[in-house]
């Protein structure tokens, strides 16, 4: 295994600023935590998905390490801030509420259906993750969070690297066509607004006695980080999302793409603004 690129321990804590973290920053930086906390369970599954291909098997495993490695950052950074919040009673709710069923079946196959398809959607998660740091790094003030979204931004690009290298050599005995591959895409992306996400924000942010619906916590982490986006990220995350689906990012298609990207990030920022209002 690797030796870590980064350690929790060496993060500047010295120089962090309570004051520079904005409230809303705090409660998705919470969720967030327990998303990347949670790696452990998809290791299980990708390493069933994958369980005749040892040496990417390792490569998954290494990635695990990492992704809770982000947890365990954003966690801590969050504990400094509000010494009332720990990331492991947090754990164990959003644990106890949210169980994929393919984590639980100990299915072998993808529920995406085939191998590739897995890896396209794979690469999608780093795509937001990749995008979603870099976003946040760049918006907030407090310079141990900037420096914590700039190691995990960094790592997330590379993670995308792997997945996206291991999809190329799937595809020479798969054959998973463009439009296919596409497909898969966007039905990933549309998978943000899911339950984990709502769920996460819900067991970090809300009381024992608080009653879940995902509706609600959906559209109250949503209206806090969609914020934080800025138009050259969305078109390099654009970009990426062509890569892995095989289509070219030098395109009048992909011109289109980051427009309606934008347009449609705008939006859904609007309208989130309008019924927090």
């Amino acid at each position: 295994m690797e030796k870590a690129r980064w350690t929790v321990e060496d993060l500047g804590w010295d120089r962090l600023d309570p004051a520079r973290a904005h409230p809303d920053t705090l409660k998705i930086i919470k969720a967030a935590a327990l998303v990347e906390y949670n790696a452990g369970d998809y290791v299980t599954y990708l390493c069933r998905i994958f369980a005749d291909d040892g040496a990417f098997q390792a490569v998954i495993r290494q990635w695990g390490v990492e992704e809770i490695q982000h947890g365990r950052a954003l966690g801590a950074w969050a504990e400094k801030i509000d010494p009332s919040w720990s990331l492991d009673r947090a754990m164990e709710r959003f644990r106890a509420g949210y169980k994929p069923a393919h984590f639980a079946d100990g299915r072998s196959d993808s529920v995406r259906g085939s191998r590739s398809a897995e890896l396209v959607a794979r690469c999608m998660v780093e795509v937001g993750t990749s995008s979603y740091y870099t976003a946040l790094g760049g918006a907030t003030d407090e310079p141990v969070l900037q420096e914590i979204c700039r190691h995990i931004a960094a790592d997330e690009f590379r993670h995308y690297k792997l997945f996206y290298d291991h999809l190329n050599a799937c595809l020479e005995r798969e054959k998973l066509g463009k439009l296919a591959r596409l497909k898969v895409a966007v039905g990933r992306i549309a998978e943000s607004e899911d339950d984990e996400l709502a769920y996460a924000y819900f067991a970090a942010n809300e009381s024992p006695d608080a009653t879940y619906d995902r509706e609600t916590y959906s559209r109250e982490y949503m209206r806090r980080a969609c914020g934080y986006y800025r138009r050259p990220v969305v078109d390099r995350a654009v970009g990426m999302v062509f890569k892995a689906c095989g289509l070219s990012p030098q395109s009048l298609t992909y011109r289109a793409a980051t427009a309606l990207a934008w347009w449609k990030l705008r939006t859904q920022q609007r309208r989130l603004l309008k019924q927090a209002a």
